[in-house]
């Protein structure tokens, strides 16, 4: 199929655009008598497509794996900071977050040029909105990334309590030794140029999280049994909370990239109901077990209450170790790119291995500087994940399509989203950044 892009340009004046038919066909000419033409030439597009593509099952599993990451391991301490009345918001953040996915997807039919969230930044904002969303995207994949080897150094240093090495008059704690040699492990993988769609079809973190929730209800069963309450509510830990359950739900950063990767992309709306309410069970699963297990003792990371000895206890830990390193590449190579297209347009030129090693050796600084994974992962969500998946899609979406052709009641929606989206960034922010600065 191809399409005439002269006859087809809206700001030109013109008013339909022909569509040539497949193998030589015969063509169609598809009426444009307003705005919304490239919606659909680009919904036509899509849907008329004899190339392959992801089907819904394989979208589906794609969209649960980007969805499900470590904040499977942290959503026990969400609720224990702010009380069992706090689920209600776990579950408003899920609605709210798939509702703002599909605000993602109606922009994107605006049209056929969008295949990237930067992409809808740029359509809405111009050059200055492709590069907010990009910085906020790359900074909470940075900041992840950290994160993942912050992740790695506790349950490690869990496995095996008291290692250390020393080198002449330096001696290294376990924490800091595992991060560094996690990062060393890691390292070879990000040096690959090109990830592709390895990145999403891989069903592996769906697995890993499925396990996960077992493997930390089968050590509640056999060994450590359902006494705590916990508290109602807590409103200090409130903040905290929203951070954490903010963080589980940042995956909007590939959605158009499955979107557009769909034989009928029509079908994403569907495909985002199915993805956030099995995350939601998994993840509320996981919050309402670890939290009547330990209650308020329970630690940034659930997997560091557990006892060691228990093999559901090994198998818990062990995919928290092995799911970070099968997904390491994904998060840095994104960032690498971006390094490398920016350093080409200045006519610079670094060989790949040496900027992902540099990229690399910040991140492993940033770890051993800032090795507070619950409040870092509480800052990331207040800030980064609340401005991509929650006050981005909406302000996209109001410059796209304008106040005036929306209707009434979701503006309203929309005005009180982009409200409480506020509200948690800043206090989820400040507590977060508190936290962080007395533990320094």
């Amino acid at each position: 199929m191809a399409v005439k892009p002269s006859v087809s340009d809206p700001e030109a004046g013109t008013h339909a655009v022909f569509v040539a038919g497949d193998e030589g066909g015969p063509g169609v000419t598809v009426p444009l008598l307003r705005p919304y033409g490239h919606e659909i030439q680009c919904r036509k597009q899509r849907q008329e497509s004899p190339q392959g593509g992801a089907t819904f099952v394989r979208t589906c599993f794609n969209g649960l794996n980007a969805l499900s990451g470590v904040g499977i391991v942290s959503i026990p301490y969400a609720l224990s900071s702010g009380g069992w009345l706090s689920l209600i918001v776990l579950f408003m953040l899920a609605a709210i977050c798939c509702y703002t996915g599909l605000l993602l997807q109606r922009c994107m039919r605006r049209s056929p040029n969008i295949k990237t969230y930067p992409d809808i930044g740029a359509f809405a904002f111009g050059h200055k909105g492709r590069v907010a969303v990009s910085v906020f995207m790359y900074l909470e994949l940075y900041l992840v990334a950290v994160g993942f080897l912050i992740l790695q150094g506790d349950n490690l240093d869990n496995l095996f309590p008291g290692a250390s090495l020393r080198i002449g008059m330096l001696n290294i704690a376990a924490k800091q030794l595992f991060v560094v040699l996690v990062a060393l492990v890691v390292l070879p993988t990000t040096w690959m140029r090109s990830m592709g769609l390895l990145a999403y079809v891989s069903a592996g973190g769906v697995l890993v999280s499925v396990i996960m929730v077992c493997s930390v209800l089968s050590a509640a069963t056999v060994e450590v049994g359902f006494h705590e309450r916990g508290r109602l509510l807590n409103l200090s830990g409130l903040p905290t909370a929203l951070g954490l359950y903010a963080f589980c739900y940042c995956g909007h950063a590939v959605f158009p990239t499955l979107c557009t990767s769909m034989k009928d992309s029509t079908k994403f709306s569907k495909v985002l109901i199915v993805c956030f309410v099995l995350c939601t069970i998994n993840y509320g699963s996981m919050a309402i077990i670890g939290y009547l297990m330990y209650g308020d003792n329970l630690k940034s990371q659930v997997t560091l209450n557990l006892p060691i000895g228990n093999i559901s206890s090994k198998i818990a830990i062990y995919t928290t170790v092995v799911n970070p390193l099968a997904k390491y590449a994904l998060m840095v190579t994104p960032i690498a790119n971006a390094i490398e297209e920016k350093l080409a347009e200045y006519h610079k030129s670094m060989a790949p291995c040496f900027t992902r090693t540099l990229l690399m050796l910040s991140m492993v600084t940033v770890a051993l500087a800032i090795p507070f994974f619950g409040y870092l992962m509480a800052f990331i969500g207040s800030l980064l994940s609340v401005v991509v998946s929650i006050l981005l899609p909406c302000l996209c979406y109001l410059k796209i399509f304008k106040p005036h052709c929306i209707h009434v009641a979701e503006l309203v929606i929309i005005f009180c989203i982009l409200m409480m989206g506020c509200v948690m960034a800043v206090t989820g922010t400040y507590t977060s950044l508190r936290e962080i600065y007395h533990k320094l």
